[in-house]
């Protein structure tokens, strides 16, 4: 179909998320010359506005990647965190072995270094205020707020879509229930990849109060985590094993 249709002349891409985090969508959007287009997206049941802009943007150069491209085209996309961590801050994570400026832990380095095996020398990011009436950037956030609400959006040039949720999220289990497995995913994500929390984030993911985080010295421990302090005031998640 893209031989067809001529080089590809507009790329756009965003994210969604309810409650950041929480249940997610990406939507990304791709013209021709020919005037075609051809849509995609995907969701996950828990995760955070900023990895569905990663997601949609990585989704958006593995696809371009097979495809003949118009000299001047660019990706679109209202993300400013996309496109200061793609152009300017990346080399500078890299040389610190994936540590912030601040000395922490990258957060989504799996979708940074994705990116950056991705990336064409040729397809520059640009930015495009969002919801300002640009249409190809409102309807790629169309389309994942729709897949970050359970549903299974029509999508142009493409199969039915396959990639949404089987029912919308709130039909898997009632509200409290959902909003705690989000945080418990949220938690598993965070132990993984070795992320440092500050104090504020730490009480908002444990739901208590800051005041008792803060005044916390040792490890302690919540569900089935491991909370160990860190250095500068920060805390680090250790999932505990089971024993047998």
């Amino acid at each position: 179909m893209a031989t067809e249709a001529g080089r590809v002349v507009t790329a756009s891409c965003d994210g969604a998320c309810s409650g950041n985090p929480g249940p997610g969508g990406w939507g990304a959007l791709l013209r021709f010359e020919d005037g075609t287009v051809r849509e995609f997206g995907g969701w996950e049941p828990a995760t955070t506005n900023n990895r569905m802009e990663l997601t949609a943007a990585l989704a958006l150069l593995e696809t371009l990647a097979d495809l003949p491209r118009h000299p001047a085209l660019a990706i679109r996309t209202d993300s400013r965190y996309l496109i200061d961590g793609f152009s300017k801050w990346m080399a500078g994570w890299k040389r610190k072995g994936w540590r912030t400026a601040s000395g922490g832990a990258v957060l989504n380095r799996e979708l940074w270094e994705a990116l950056d095996r991705a990336r064409l020398a040729d397809v520059p990011f640009v930015h495009v205020k969002g919801h300002s009436g640009d249409p190809d950037n409102d309807r790629c956030d169309a389309i994942a707020v729709a897949y970050s609400r359970g549903g299974r959006p029509a999508l142009a040039g493409s199969a039915p879509a396959a990639e949404g949720p089987p029912a919308p999220i709130e039909d898997l289990a009632p509200a409290p229930l959902q909003a705690l497995l989000n945080r418990l995913e949220l938690a598993d994500r965070l132990a993984r990849g070795g992320y440092g929390l500050s104090a504020v984030e730490l009480a908002q993911l444990v739901e208590q109060p800051l005041a008792k985080v803060q005044d916390r010295q040792r490890s302690w421990r919540w569900r089935d985590w491991q909370v160990r302090p860190e250095a500068e005031g920060r805390w680090r998640l250790v999932r505990e094993v089971a024993d047998g």
